[in-house]
């Protein structure tokens, strides 16, 4: 017997053979049947070789399993979008070290600070989120505060691109002042050689900058560029200090201040809290902060409330923990912008915060429900005489304590320094953005230059 007799093909083979021996003995009988039986025999001799054919294949797919049967994405006619689980992958510039730790040296030595170590540390600022994105990224992928990230070395492998320049910190280096400086920093023209550089980058004019990640979070930081920014993801926390076309919640991302104020740990109850309502910061403000003089008139006289007037310093920080940690409820009024690090004091202090500031804008916010550990009061009630006061005593005191367990379970989001903490949620964020990224890159392939300016997605 043959090799193929025992398979299921060469047995469909066999039982062909057979046919076609009795067909070829039946057709000499007769002429009559002769055009039937060729028609049949064909039939047969298709039936048989399909059956080959079907064992064969099923054989091969079975051989190769599962797996193999479907075509990897990377193989697709389309290229698909970024998964949910795969990290968002980060190639972060090189830059020349007059744009990082250039920066944080000339600060110091504005000052007269010495260094007093091998490494430059980041001066501690409310605007330090660029120091923990640039430092997070340059640490091995095991000491990483975020898994949502990794960063890459070769440029064609990156989803975005990272400018780490220290824009906020560059921003007040010229505040200081050296009697022996015969070099003196101007931000404006370090702001011009980083776009130079910038512009002869060939990541860069691939796609006009728009799969760039450029952080500003000092609402004055990167003004002389912004025109020429206006395409990159924008790492800011305030919108009011930039034209509609600059910046979007559409395509930037929303950052919270660094906290100024210790993270309050201690988990026993808060509600025996002493004062309702705590603030504590600089009473005469511009543009819409002029609601602090307003308020602290209205609250001053409330006789379990605390408004003091303070600015920063070391014993100014003293004592708004104290104040923020014995007190139930944390004002954050409107400054010269919407937002402040006080929020994100009030928030790692477990102070319920009070915001009274109509334009803020928050991170994170497609994630977080605000309205679950914080309240809001729109300006106009909040300075009438009596409001503000009779709406928080009307708070009971377990909808107090709801707040007070949100504000736990969330504070970890506006840590900087926590694994899975502020680093990650903004990496979270920039990955949301990828699509919009995707969008204006292939509009801009098909795009003539209008003659309106009006648009349908938005101006930039």
């Amino acid at each position: 017997m043959s090799e193929n007799a025992g398979s299921p093909a060469g047995g469909g083979l066999m039982a062909l053979a057979g046919r076609k021996i009795f067909l070829s003995t039946f057709m000499r009988r007769g002429s009559i049947w002769a055009p039937t039986l060729l028609l049949l025999l064909a039939y047969l001799v298709l039936h048989g070789a399909s059956n080959v054919f079907y064992f064969e294949s099923r054989a091969v797919v079975q051989s190769i399993g599962p797996a193999a049967r479907h075509l990897k994405s990377s193989e697709s006619l389309i290229a698909l979008p970024v998964s949910e689980s795969r990290p968002l992958r980060i190639f972060m510039y090189d830059l020349p070290s007059k744009f990082t730790y250039g920066v944080v040296e000339r600060y110091l030595r504005s000052r007269g600070i010495a260094r007093n170590d091998k490494r430059l540390r980041y001066p501690g600022t409310q605007h330090s989120a660029e120091w923990w994105l640039f430092y997070d990224l340059e640490q091995g992928e095991d000491r990483r505060l975020s898994d949502a990230s990794v960063r890459v070395m070769n440029p064609q492998e990156a989803d975005v691109f990272y400018v780490p320049f220290f824009s906020s910190l560059s921003l007040v280096v010229g505040n200081g002042k050296s009697e022996d400086d015969e070099d003196p920093y101007s931000d404006e023209d370090i702001q011009e050689e980083l776009m130079a550089w910038l512009e002869e980058q060939e990541s860069w004019k691939k796609n006009k900058g728009r799969d760039h990640v450029v952080i500003c979070q000092d609402p004055n930081a990167l003004k002389r560029l912004r025109d020429r920014l206006k395409n990159t993801v924008l790492l800011l926390s305030d919108f009011e200090r930039f034209k509609p076309d600059q910046a979007s919640l559409v395509k930037d991302v929303v950052l919270p201040y660094t906290h100024r104020i210790d993270s309050y740990f201690n988990e026993n109850v808060t509600l025996d809290r002493d004062t309702l309502l705590f603030f504590m910061g600089n009473r005469y403000r511009k543009e819409g902060g002029k609601i602090r003089d307003q308020l602290f008139q209205v609250l001053d006289v409330e006789p379990d409330m605390v408004m003091k007037h303070g600015t920063q310093s070391r014993e100014g920080r003293r004592l708004a923990k104290v104040g923020m940690q014995t007190s139930k409820f944390c004002l954050h009024p409107a400054g010269d912008t919407p937002s402040a690090c006080r929020l994100f004091d009030a928030i790692v202090s477990v102070c319920v915060p009070v915001i009274v500031s109509d334009d803020i804008e928050l991170p994170f916010e497609d994630e977080l429900d605000y309205s679950e550990f914080a309240i809001f009061v729109p300006s106009i009630n909040a300075l009438e005489p009596g409001y503000l006061g009779s709406y928080l005593r009307s708070i009971s005191p377990d909808l107090l304590k709801q707040k007070q367990q949100r504000l736990r379970e969330v504070r970890k989001y506006f840590e900087y320094e926590e694994k899975g903490g502020a680093v990650e949620m903004i990496w979270l964020e920039v990955k949301k953005k990828l699509p919009f990224i995707r969008t204006m890159i292939n509009r801009d392939k098909r795009l003539v230059e209008r003659s309106s300016g009006n648009c349908s997605c938005i101006c930039s």
